[in-house]
């Protein structure tokens, strides 16, 4: 069984591992992932497996990996880390890559933060997908807590790639159990692909804080498709403009929806070391000296 390069890296705390297939006809197995996750020096929530592009005009093929081993369509943050540590590799500043979302471009910039084009949102019900169908969704018959008096209630949906659920709420966002409220969501039955739940606070027209239960990988310190959905979202129900920072728990990024109907998210993404892994068990080894760059892998 041979060993494949990867890197720990993170996008505002929305820990990542960015995992070089190139070359290779294997991916990285499901039992593989839930075992690297359940190691506390590897624990992520997104693998981000590189390989070899699939379609004429793409740089790689890249398959999002949740820490339960689930597949995801989309994951702006890791997309992030993807950009600069293939930038490092490679010096190059554009990339176009294909993910089950479809095609994505990102760009380093000259200050270091990075600009993934995440595509255009998609509201229809049945594109989120919603399991029964809502002519309106900028805000779905969903609560939680008791009929009369719910404490999240009414949110609005959008996918990203992926599907979302925006919950607005006038006080902290830190006032909800989240960690409680996050499975119970995520799970209804309304949602048949299940759902990345948020609770966003508008706080002004370009600014948003958010919370975020992850699909797949639970409580997150950032979630970037989360954060596009809530831009989005926001705009459409006219709470916010089409450009607005957002605060996460891990820091701020940047969203902009754009005329062209494309959403921008621009933030940072942060090495921490290196190693080599097996890709069929999750068996895995912290390379010495983390700093040096390896020819013929992914490095930063």
């Amino acid at each position: 069984m041979s060993t494949a390069p990867f890197l720990k890296m993170n996008g505002l705390g929305n820990e990542i591992i960015v995992a070089d297939m190139r070359g290779r006809a294997d991916r990285v197995t499901p039992a593989a992932a839930i075992a690297i996750n359940a190691d506390p020096a590897t624990r992520y929530d997104q693998i981000m497996a590189i390989h070899d592009p699939r379609t004429p005009g793409t740089a790689h093929y890249i398959e999002i990996i949740n820490s339960d081993g689930s597949l995801a369509q989309a994951c702006g943050n890791g997309m992030r880390c993807v950009v600069q540590a293939l930038s490092a590799e490679t010096g190059q500043k554009h990339f176009v890559f294909e993910t089950l979302a479809g095609i994505l471009t990102g760009d380093e910039h000259p200050d270091g933060s990075i600009t993934v084009d995440m595509g255009k949102p998609r509201f229809g019900w049945e594109d989120i997908p919603l399991a029964e169908e809502f002519y309106d969704t900028t805000g779905i018959e969903l609560q939680i807590g008791p009929i009369d008096a719910p404490i999240l209630h009414t949110p609005s949906v959008a996918s990203m790639g992926n599907p979302h659920a925006t919950f607005w709420v006038e006080d902290d966002v830190w006032n909800y159990a989240l960690d409680r409220f996050g499975p119970l969501l995520e799970n209804h039955p309304i949602f048949p692909e299940r759902a990345n739940i948020s609770i966003a606070q508008v706080v002004a027209p370009d600014h948003i804080i958010l919370r975020t239960w992850e699909r797949g990988a639970g409580l997150t310190r950032a979630c970037g498709t989360a954060a596009c959905a809530a831009l989005v979202n926001g705009a459409r129900t006219h709470r916010t403009g089409r450009k607005a920072t957002v605060t996460l728990p891990g820091g701020d990024l940047v969203i902009e929806w754009r005329a062209d109907d494309h959403v921008l998210l621009t933030g940072p993404a942060e090495f921490e070391f290196s190693g080599t892994f097996e890709p069929f068990t999750g068996s895995w080894q912290r390379d010495q000296d983390s700093s040096q760059i390896s020819t013929g892998q992914v490095s930063a």
